[in-house]
């Protein structure tokens, strides 16, 4: 089925589709950007990126559109455990070097930062001593 035709039946209506305060998104894990729109949709076209968080690091998922017909040879699926220096330059590479969608490849660099951003332990700052008169009577 060509993608537009999927993409007319389902940009309205999916198990994916979340509609707040006028403006639409979409929760598929295949959408880098969570806008419903053509452009960003894994569901309309077969050929895109998805970005997951794992144990330590993140799985850089790529589908192929010639292999269509045949959907457990159409995956291609890498772990990438480095600093997020190292993890954002081989996003960058496995999705420019190939030449596939070069029109992802800033939001696939910005969604793996975010997730290793969200990885990261929280810093602990320890409590400011209170100083002052004020503070000494209380």
């Amino acid at each position: 089925m060509s993608a537009d035709l999927v993409w007319a039946i389902i940009k309205n209506n999916n198990s994916f589709l979340v509609k707040r305060q006028g403006v639409q998104f979409s929760s598929e894990p295949s959408n880098l950007k969570n806008i419903n729109s053509f452009k960003y949709s894994g569901l309309a076209n077969y050929k895109n990126v998805s970005i997951l968080p794992v144990a330590r690091g993140i799985r850089v998922t790529t589908r192929k559109a010639k292999k269509e017909n045949s959907p457990a040879k159409s995956v291609n699926s890498v772990v990438i455990a480095k600093t997020r220096r190292q993890t954002a330059k081989s996003v960058a590479n496995l999705i420019a070097r190939s030449h596939y969608r070069p029109d992802l490849r800033a939001a696939a660099v910005a969604r793996a930062s975010a997730i290793i951003s969200s990885q990261q332990p929280k810093k602990v700052r320890a409590k400011k001593e209170s100083k002052g008169l004020r503070a000494q009577k209380n």
